[in-house]
């Protein structure tokens, strides 16, 4: 199975490479980050919920008495949404050349398969920006049944020292299903751990309305959305 992704993944590597990215909103097809953020806005209209917290949302500015959040540290970047990679870009380009040589900005600007990915929309979520600059690339566990607070009454809770992140049970299905996309379409490593945790949170929290309604969005925006939400057995195969 392992074998089988990696295949798949350099398949996709060879076609991304010479992919052309579409520029103007009213495109369908992958985009770059900076013309993602374009088009998200679109993809989330009538949802502006932020995805860590429940906090809701209008033109960046976040109303932190709807999901009753308390600022940890930043209060400029706590009042502000921003976009969240649930696979971070340092994951999709921390191994290739590009990164090597100049790190995310380098990659964004030089290398087509790190573009396609950045701006993949399947990947990307509003988030309070001050959860987003918390998170980092901290990898997802669990630790807690009954976690202290951190942002108020926000269930993602951040453990700094071990370098994870824990999320709220309502998105748990989805962070692991945006998982199983970016790790099979673009042939990224995944541990045995994580893949022990996604298959758990796949299966334990089905695909829920909000996400059906997602999916149907990226489609028409992105011409492709997330297979693991629309085919259990592609979760079944991912996990067997």
């Amino acid at each position: 199975m392992k074998i089988h992704y990696l295949v798949l993944g350099l398949l996709f590597s060879l076609s991304a490479q010479a992919a052309d990215l579409v520029t103007r909103p009213s495109a369908v097809g992958h985009r770059d980050y900076r013309r993602a953020k374009e088009v998200l806005p679109i993809l989330y209209a009538g949802m502006e919920q932020t995805f860590y917290c429940g906090c809701n949302y209008r033109d960046k500015k976040i109303d932190k008495q709807s999901c009753a959040y308390r600022v940890r540290k930043d209060p400029a970047r706590a009042a502000r949404q921003e976009w969240e990679h649930i696979v971070p870009a340092w994951a999709i380009g921390h191994q290739r050349q590009c990164w090597k040589q100049g790190g995310r900005k380098h990659c964004s600007k030089n290398d087509a398969f790190f573009r396609q990915a950045e701006g993949d929309l399947v990947n990307l979520v509003p988030a309070v920006g001050e959860i987003n600059a918390d998170r980092s690339n901290f990898r997802y566990s669990v630790w807690s049944d009954n976690p202290a607070p951190m942002y108020g009454q926000c269930q993602t809770i951040v453990d700094f020292k071990k370098r994870r992140i824990q999320p709220r049970k309502a998105i748990r299905g989805s962070v692991a299903r945006i998982q199983m996309h970016m790790h099979t379409a673009y042939g990224l490593r995944m541990s045995a751990q994580d893949r022990h945790l996604f298959c758990t949170w796949a299966r334990a929290y089905p695909v829920n309305q909000w996400e059906m309604e997602r999916q149907h969005r990226l489609v028409k925006l992105q011409g492709s959305g997330n297979r693991f939400v629309t085919d259990p057995d592609a979760v079944n195969r991912f996990c067997a």
